[in-house]
């Protein structure tokens, strides 16, 4: 469903469609993107080292939104 949505807004800059990646941190969505490293560089613009089209030490960026504390 993810795939989907960012499908239907990967050209609006606003959204940072770049950032979504496959649970093992591959850039399997690069090919919506506009050239075929653009979301490698988007990522690399942000820091974040990506070899081999796979997010390195893709452990200790991920966002696991099970872990996030809400208050009601």
């Amino acid at each position: 469903m993810v795939g989907w949505a960012m499908n239907a807004s990967h050209n609006n800059e606003e959204i940072p469609a770049h950032r979504v990646v496959n649970r093992k941190g591959l850039l399997t969505g690069k090919f919506h993107f506009d050239g075929t490293n653009l979301m490698q560089q988007l990522l690399e613009s942000e820091g974040i080292l990506v070899k081999n089209n796979q997010i390195q030490h893709f452990e200790t960026i991920f966002w696991d939104p099970s872990k996030e504390i809400t208050r009601l």
